[in-house]
């Protein structure tokens, strides 16, 4: 891409700029908006898939996620670090899975299989009947979904507010995302591989699983032991509320 093309993208990217709050996210953006991410940006506000982009809602190694608004409302718009993820660690998760297995072994192509592979592992989980975040749009490295929360506050974590949460509530929770786990193993054939109290949020009484890029097809050589250490999460941080469950009957609840 030309110089002058690029400086009229940013400008185009600076019209969506509309709520960016502090200096935090000024830093995230800039360390974010390389020119894949500004082209896919400028593509998926082409489309109305987002009219403006707000703050952050959270940081991490391989991904941040905005606040946004589309043609449906808030959404969240999750933009894949190309430069900065551990794409090794991304590509154990690919590798084997027979739907992406002419990805490259370069840090571009993996991160670009990565965000498809969300995408599609969201539509699989919401097809299974699991609660996830609605899989909006895509392009390049920048996924558009649903955003779970309301007034441009993401809803909390499960790990954010277990205090606050009676014993009842943990039970109701726990088996809850047995159940998911469980659905997506029969009905979708998809291995989580990162259940954790960090990837549940909780809105409006409803449990939602997020955080579904490393999902794993049931035939990839690696799914028992993803299943195995997600039960083996759920059973030992639901047994600190008094909660009894075993990851080993776990196992053969889901797999049978």
């Amino acid at each position: 891409m030309r110089e002058d093309d690029l400086r009229r993208l940013e400008e185009e990217i600076d019209k969506l700029r509309t709520k960016i709050v502090d200096a935090d996210d000024f830093k995230v953006y800039s360390e974010i908006l390389d020119r894949t991410t500004l082209m896919a940006l400028y593509k998926l506000s082409k489309r109305g898939s987002i009219e403006a982009l707000g703050g952050v809602l959270s940081s991490g190694k391989e991904a941040n996620v905005l606040h946004a608004l589309g043609s449906e409302g808030e959404v969240a718009v999750k933009v894949y670090r190309i430069y900065t993820s551990d794409f090794r660690n991304m590509y154990e998760y690919i590798e084997g899975d027979p739907r992406f297995m002419k990805v490259r072994k370069d840090r571009r192509s993996v991160v670009m299989a990565w965000a498809r592979k969300e995408f599609r592992n969201l539509k699989i989980a919401e097809k299974a009947g699991v609660r996830v975040p609605h899989p909006i749009d895509i392009e390049s490295n920048v996924l558009v979904m649903e955003f779970i929360g309301e007034d441009e506050t993401p809803a909390p974590r499960l790990k954010d507010i277990e205090n606050d949460m009676s014993k009842e509530d943990m039970k109701r929770i726990c088996f809850k995302i047995i159940e998911y786990v469980k659905r997506l193993y029969e009905k979708g054939d998809l291995v989580h591989g990162d259940v954790s109290e960090y990837n549940i949020l909780v809105h409006r009484n409803e449990i939602f699983l997020i955080d579904i890029g490393q999902a794993v097809l049931t035939r990839h050589p690696r799914a028992m032991e993803f299943l195995r250490r997600d039960l083996e999460n759920i059973s030992r941080y639901f047994r600190r509320f008094g909660i009894k469950v075993d990851a080993n009957d776990l196992f053969s609840e889901v797999t049978s």
